[in-house]
């Protein structure tokens, strides 16, 4: 599900809706050949057409809880902090901060003269109103968790802002590049659940605001002339909602579009093939911090018994969904964090591809093998696998793991639903029995809001229901040290249970194979990815493509 907030990036947590979409990082910044365009001089203008398999839910930042939503939310709205290209925190909002030697406030300073995009002036007054908002009992957010330790703020002067906290929380100060700023005179009285706010923003301050929105169609953003970090030079950003990765790649091959993300197969094969797209765009290749997973409704039968998990976690050949479906594009894993980085428990190794040791798990579970299908109580061993519609990856994955575990003797369905309604009808309702679904996160290793039993409420990223004592405390106690080596041994605990629990299946984590357009400049590959700088993008005069008029 492509933001939720593992302190993340504005998008800490986030459900992915297209994996293949999902920025990735190779050991350092994204590898590319060298490009052929000439350099040039950034100028106004032209426009830069995407695509996405999923339309955005919600433009509210705080209520939302899917990429497709943030991408465009997040170029509207901003936070006080923010990552740099380096994974490194730095102002966005805030042009500088302190934190007490006590560990127990934090003081922002707000860049000056910041105003909203009706002309209103943006200042500390919005921040504390933004927070007061979410700690609101009447707002469902997944993102509550990350701030419920704030036991006052303070807002001295109009740039101030001081935020106080009940005891030390090692992820406070991350936490604030997951919260974006809200507009008091905008928002005030209003009932943030049900508002026209959520699709048509009435005041914002980031590099864009929304020109027009036809649903499962289109989003189209302008650029702000206004805006506060320099010149936006790409007059217009057009997404597409196109719910097919094959569709998309016709309109690329078209010239329609100016970006996409490739899945392995377009990547590796097709796009090879076509002169003219090898000619014009420009593609690129890294690891990101995301994965995608196999998830279990732990509320329903047969998966509220762990022994079915594992089962079917050692008939999952996950190496074969790799090489199969991501044709060597991406990495199986075994933990919730990225592949490689120091976060990650290296004593906890992938399950091997075992169907003798899944069968004997279930036969101690009580399902017993009726002529090739497990039953008990009479009962066959079925379930319902769940994925986003449009994202071949995770349909092709579900189709190999349908497979493996008919050869076992359970009988897998696999269905496809549309992103929104994926996210709307079953997600938010907990009506499942298993999902296949990615994590976006972000360098900050809280994961809380994840795997915490606290966190299963309307909305809340916890929807597996997933309850252990153990992971709340070691959660928990995280929280409570600065210490980076103390922290890890209790996020090597929360591994090893969740290893042993398997409420999910961890798969994979796929590279981002992203493309675009040569004529777009200005994309510098870092290990934060490419997008870090986008709204600094341009296109040369002699090259636009599209005439706008463009304030000056």
């Amino acid at each position: 599900m492509q933001r939720h907030s593992l302190h993340l990036l504005f998008i800490a947590f986030i459900f992915v809706a297209c994996s293949e979409n999902h920025q990735q990082n190779e050991s350092a910044a994204p590898s590319v050949a060298p490009a052929a365009a000439v350099a040039a001089e950034p100028v106004r203008g032209d426009r830069l057409v995407s695509a996405s398999i999923g339309d955005a839910s919600n433009l509210i930042p705080m209520i939302a809880g899917d990429a497709s939503s943030h991408a465009i939310a997040g170029q509207m709205y901003l936070s006080l902090l923010k990552y740099d290209k380096n994974l490194d925190l730095t102002g966005q909002l805030a042009e500088s901060w302190q934190v007490a030697d006590d560990n127990l406030s934090i003081t922002f300073h707000l860049r000056p003269d910041l105003t909203w995009s009706d002309g209103k002036p943006l200042t500390s007054a919005d921040c504390a109103f933004t927070l007061n908002l979410l700690l609101d009992e009447h707002t469902q957010s997944a993102y509550k968790s990350d701030y419920a330790k704030v036991k006052g703020v303070e807002t001295p002067d109009a740039r101030t802002f001081v935020v106080h906290y009940a005891e030390p929380y090692s992820p406070a100060l991350t936490s604030w590049t997951g919260l974006a700023i809200l507009p008091q005179h905008v928002f005030k009285g209003v009932n943030i659940m049900k508002t026209d706010l959520s699709r048509h923003p009435q005041a914002t301050i980031g590099p864009y605001f929304l020109a027009e929105w036809q649903a499962q169609q289109s989003i189209l953003l302008k650029a702000n002339p206004d805006y506060f970090d320099g010149p936006v030079w790409i007059g217009e950003r057009m997404t597409r909602i196109i719910p097919d990765s094959a569709t998309q790649f016709l309109e690329l091959s078209a010239g329609h579009l100016d970006s996409m993300g490739l899945t392995p197969t377009q990547y590796r094969r097709l796009f090879e093939q076509k002169k003219q797209l090898k000619r014009d765009y420009q593609r690129y290749k890294y690891l990101d911090f995301g994965y995608t997973y196999l998830g279990f409704n732990l509320k329903r039968a047969p998966f509220d018994d762990a022994r079915v998990r594992r089962a079917i976690a050692y008939a999952i050949d996950r190496q074969e969904i790799v090489d199969g479906v991501l044709l060597g594009l991406g990495e199986v894993i075994a933990t919730p964090y990225k592949p490689g980085t120091y976060w990650v428990n290296q004593s906890i190794k992938v399950r091997p591809f075992n169907q003798q040791k899944a069968k004997e798990l279930l036969r101690q579970a009580g399902w017993q093998d009726n002529n090739g299908v497990l039953e008990k109580d009479g009962k066959p061993l079925s379930f319902t696998i769940l994925t986003n519609n449009g994202n071949k990856q995770r349909a092709d994955t579900a189709t190999i793991i349908q497979q493996r575990l008919k050869n076992i003797g359970v009988t897998v369905k696999v269905r496809l639903v549309e992103w929104s309604a994926f996210i709307e009808n079953f997600i938010n309702k907990r009506n499942f029995d298993a999902v296949i679904l990615g994590w976006s996160l972000s360098p900050e290793p809280d994961q809380f809001s994840i795997w915490h039993s606290s966190q299963t409420g309307a909305r809340e990223f916890n929807f597996l229901s997933y309850n252990n004592p153990e992971v709340d405390a070691a959660l928990v106690a995280a929280t409570k040290t600065f210490d980076k080596a103390e922290r890890k041994q209790f996020y090597d605990v929360v591994q090893q249970q969740i290893h042993q629990d398997v409420p999910v299946v961890f798969l994979y984590a796929p590279y981002s194979l992203p493309v675009f357009h040569k004529r777009i400049r200005g994309i510098k590959p870092a290990p934060a990815g490419i997008g870090y700088n986008s709204e600094h993008w341009f296109v040369p005069k002699a090259e636009q493509k599209y005439q706008l008029s463009i304030k000056p």
